[in-house]
């Protein structure tokens, strides 16, 4: 029974070494990516750009919105933020697109009075109920 006991112990202590190993190895991998201008996230949740580091002191300065500027330390920087691809918007150079848009909408009577309007619009809702 003892002899289990020490090799469950033994096993518990080998997981936490190698959990400990990878984790340092992922935040080695993560640091290796800093470098000014590249936007990043803090543990405390502040997104920011990247303006300067300083190794010696594990200090990297964030540009929180233009001007606004924070120093934070290094182990704190959690997350490097990828910039998503922005999906391209083809836009016609003519104005052939606007006849389409027209033809969509809705067709409004212009010869529509205000108070016919308003008898138009409250006999809607009372299809609701």
């Amino acid at each position: 029974m003892n002899i289990l006991l020490f090799v469950l112990l033994g096993v518990f202590i080998f997981m936490m070494f190698r959990r400990n190993k990878k984790a340092r190895e992922q935040q080695t991998k993560l640091q290796s990516q800093f470098a000014p201008g590249v936007d990043v996230m803090t543990s405390f949740g502040l997104f920011g750009r990247i303006v300067s580091m300083d190794d010696a002191e594990n200090k990297v300065v964030l540009e929180l919105s233009p001007g606004n500027l924070a120093t934070v330390h290094r182990q704190a920087v959690t997350k490097v933020i990828e910039a998503p691809e922005a999906a391209a918007v083809e836009v016609p150079d003519d104005a052939s697109s606007l006849g389409e848009q027209a033809q969509a909408g809705p067709v409004v009577d212009s010869a529509e009075t205000p108070e016919e309007s308003i008898k138009r619009l409250n006999g809607e809702d009372k299809k609701d109920n």
